[in-house]
This record gives C-alpha cells, structure tokens and sequence, in this order.
C-alpha cells in the first residue's frame, strides 16, 4: 500500500499488545511485526489466542523471539524498516518480581537496552516504551504527575521500569532518538492477564472458591480501561513535539478494593468468599494519575467509568 508504515510492537501478543495490534491493522496505514516469546509467565495458548485473528492478515507478522537475543533481533530488524517501535515486551507483575529480580532486570533492563541499540543503529526515530504506575512508589503526594520524583520504588519491577525511562532519555539525548514513556495505571479488559487481580477474582468468584485479599479492602487502584490506554499508545505513535517524554495514561479516578469486588459480585451475580490475608511487600497502598499533561500533548480523555468497564469485561470474561 502506497505510504504503508512499518511499526514494530514487542510483546504484540500479551494483553495490551494485542489490542494495539488490533487497532493498528483496522487502520490499514500499518504493517505490523510482532515480537513475543510466548514465554510460560501464564499460558502460552491464550497469547497465541490473542494473535490468531491477525495471522491471515497481509499486514501483519509474527516473529517468536526474545528481546534480549541479540542476533535475532538484529535479522529481523535487517529484513524490516521499521518507523516506529512500541515495546510493550516485559516481566509483568510487583510480587514475581520479588522473587525472580535477576529475570526481571535481564528483560526489562537488557532487553529494552538491546531495543534502543537498535533503533540507534537502523535509524528508527520513534520510540515508544510501556512504563508503569509502580515507578512512583508510595507515592504521599496525589495525584501522581510526571515530575514527581521516582527515585523510592518499592519493587524489582517498578525498578526495571524507572531504569527503562532513563535509558530513554540517554538515547534520545545521544542519538536523536525520540522516546515517548507511557506510564500505564492498572489495565483492565478483554484477553487480561490471569494473574492480574479483576480476571483472577473472577474466575474463583465463578468457582465458588476464596479469594484472597490482601490488607483490609481500602486499597486504591486507579483502573483503567484497556479501550482508554490503546487510545493514549496511539496518540504516542504520533507525538512529534519534544526529544524525550513522560505521560500517565490513567483513569483518574481511584477505586477501592472494596467496592471492586461488589462490582464484580453485582455483574457476576455470585459472592465473593474473602481469605483476608495481611499487606503484601512491594504493594502501594494507592495509585492515581495526574492526567492533565496526556489531556493536553495527546488529547488522551479516558470515557470507560471502572461501573461500564467492569460490566464489558464480565461480559467478555463469561463469553471467552
């Protein structure tokens, strides 16, 4: 197609990845490569799920590899001239990250090191990264902006995710590379992760089984709707104003843990049996974004209330 672009999305196959994908291909200007290991972090068939729609479709390809194998990478990126990167490939999850950090910061660190060695040496101008709500920490002041500090993480995986947005700004400083860092708050929707909290208690909540809740319920989390963040990762695509920036890509709005799980049980018509267990380490007690700045460089204006957004995904959770 006469001014095709080419885009590369690492990670294509996980819960947002999939969805960017989607959108991208609907708009019939993108090919779109794919990078994903299928790695076992949850069950490899529900990613291949994820990608089985896009397989017969001209514009799109699928490469299985990891993005800290060097040589593969290189081949590929050798065979493509790729536009734009969007690398949404990682170690997901605070709690595992606890007990596997080595693994952590290999990926999230190497392999995002590996990507942008890349972009630099193929000429790859625009990059996007997939950043996170945990670089914040417990966070005392809210809701969280971008200049806020992140210097206290609480976790390996929100340590990861501050080192990536400073490789970032190394490489857009070094080799004019513009990086756009995208710091998601709790997404939700169709094709989530399993082990992420919404879809997990709703399984056991459908299994009749306990679910544990960690703390007395007045947790906050500020959910977003996974519809809202692929809009947020679209307009990155485009942004073409500074060399190097941050952007929350939330709800604003916070929701307790409380309420969540009476949402769930009202469109599950089923109740919830609590196993109360106390505080997990590495957990912040609430997350809110500051979403004035993505308001106004990415006319990002989230609409999916957590009340709609719930019924959509319970609705696509029975269904599935």
């Amino acid at each position: 197609m006469k001014n095709q672009k080419n885009i590369l999305v690492t990670g294509g196959a996980g819960f947002i990845g999939s969805h960017l994908v989607e959108k991208l291909l609907a708009e019939k200007i993108w090919r779109v490569s794919v990078i994903d290991d299928f790695n076992d972090f949850y069950a490899p068939a529900m990613k291949r799920a994820n990608v089985a729609p896009f397989l017969s479709n001209e514009n799109f390809q699928l490469f299985e590899a990891d993005i800290f194998d060097a040589e593969g990478l290189r081949s590929i990126f050798s065979a493509n001239n790729f536009d734009v990167i969007v690398h949404l490939a990682a170690r997901a999850g605070v709690r595992p990250s606890l007990e596997q950090p080595k693994l952590y910061a290999e990926t999230n660190i190497n392999g995002t090191l590996s990507l942008l060695d890349l972009a630099k040496d193929f000429g790859v101008k625009q990059f996007v990264f997939g950043s996170s709500s945990s670089v914040y920490g417990n966070n005392e002041k809210v809701p969280f902006a971008e200049t806020d500090q992140i210097v206290q993480p609480i976790s390996p995986y929100a340590a990861t995710k501050a080192a990536g947005e400073l490789l970032c700004h190394t490489y857009s400083h070094l080799y004019d590379i513009r990086t756009v860092c995208l710091r998601f708050f709790t997404v939700y929707g169709a094709r989530q992760r399993p082990d992420l909290a919404i879809r997990k208690f709703s399984q056991l909540i459908t299994e009749g089984k306990p679910i544990q809740v960690f703390g007395d319920g007045t947790t906050r989390r500020d959910y977003t709707y996974v519809d809202d963040i692929i809009n947020g990762v679209r307009a990155a695509i485009d942004y073409d104003k500074t060399a190097h920036e941050i952007f929350n890509l939330g709800e604003s709005d916070t929701v307790e843990l409380g309420y969540l799980i009476e949402l769930l049980e009202k469109n599950l018509d089923k109740k919830a049996t609590i196993d109360r267990r106390p505080m997990q380490a590495g957990d912040v007690s609430q997350t809110f974004a500051d979403i004035s700045k993505a308001r106004e460089f990415l006319n990002y204006n989230p609409q999916t209330k957590i009340e709609d957004g719930i019924k959509k995904f319970v609705e696509w959770f029975v269904k599935k």
